[in-house]
């Protein structure tokens, strides 16, 4: 385990805030800090040489960013391998290039000869510099453009998809969800509880009467900064069958209360349909009609938003799933 695994807690506090982020919000903390650094061309601190012998640490536009350090370094536990997007792995890197430590007056780094600590206005402009540097690289702009291009290729993908389901009976019934989990919930969650609660939805369709006449699906694993950690759901019925996308829709979102123990919470967006206006796209669509089907695959393809794409994921899972075309 890397020495700074050993001496973060998720729940530790900075010198100067005293804010607890749940794993989602500490890993946007970190993608936050990292962006500025892109934009502002400063350290993290201005320090400022005074008489009294005593320099003054300014505050910047980056400052604020380094507030919950502690926490922030909290996101990287060697227990639970995790894959990271470009903006975590540089940070993550630079702070173990730069020998990021804690001490009793926050974290601290070695001076560049490796004679004394820093403090930690110090360490902060060593760690700011250092992330500065990793993502000017080509290899950190190239991750940028590979996720840009993953996440057209899935759009593309899932388009052909839902053309592909919609095509297969005369009527389908297009149900769309979003699963979440509660405020009281998301302080202690970690996203390999969601890929769990996905994996026992996943396989509730197996055996769940629910998913009787079902002829396809989505879930996608979403990051967004307000509610964290959630899935946006799409499934498909036989529309000769089904009647009704409001009752799926649902009892979709009741199993996913139960599997989480009522940790979770869902929205039904067919109980909310005026909000498509004229795009419409969910509810009963008819193949015959392009237009409509040409709407059923814009209103899914919210499923793949990039500004919600997953900044951690635990090694190997699959953070975007679809049934099979039978």
């Amino acid at each position: 385990m890397h020495p700074l695994n050993q001496v973060f807690t998720m729940y530790s506090f900075s010198n100067t805030a005293f804010t607890t982020f749940s794993q989602a919000q500490a890993a946007i903390r970190v993608e936050r800090l990292v962006q500025s650094i892109e934009r502002i061309d400063k350290p993290a601190f201005e320090i400022i040489p005074a008489q009294s012998g005593y320099d003054r640490a300014q505050r910047t536009g980056i400052s604020k960013y380094v507030d919950a350090i502690q926490q922030m370094v909290d996101v990287f536990d060697d227990r639970h391998p995790y894959v990271y997007s470009e903006h975590l792995q540089a940070f993550w890197e630079a702070c173990q290039d730069i020998g990021l430590e804690r001490s009793p007056a926050g974290v601290t780094c070695l001076n560049e000869h490796k004679t004394a600590y820093l403090d930690f206005h110090h360490s902060m402009n060593v760690l700011v510099a250092r992330i500065r540097q990793l993502i000017s690289s080509k290899r950190y702009k190239r991750k940028v453009d590979d996720r840009r291009y993953q996440t057209s290729r899935k759009q593309a993908t899932l388009s052909e998809y839902v053309s592909q389901v919609l095509d297969r009976y005369s009527r389908t019934v297009v149900v769309r969800v979003d699963l979440h989990y509660r405020a009281i919930a998301r302080p202690r969650l970690r996203i390999e509880h969601v890929f769990n609660d996905l994996d026992k939805l996943i396989r509730a369709r197996e055996r769940n009467p629910i998913f009787e006449h079902e002829t396809g699906y989505i879930c996608s694993v979403e990051h967004g900064e307000d509610k964290g950690f959630h899935i946006h759901a799409a499934f498909f019925f036989n529309g000769a069958e089904v009647r009704s996308d409001f009752a799926k829709a649902r009892k979709v979102g009741e199993l996913w209360e139960q599997i989480t123990r009522d940790q979770g919470y869902f929205f039904s967006c067919n109980d909310d349909k005026d909000r498509y206006g004229d795009e419409l796209g969910i509810g009963v669509i008819r193949r015959a009609d392009s237009e409509a089907c040409r709407k059923s695959i814009k209103a899914v393809s919210y499923l793949t938003k990039d500004n919600q794409y997953l900044r951690m994921k635990p090694a190997g899972a699959r953070t975007y799933r679809t049934g099979r075309i039978r």
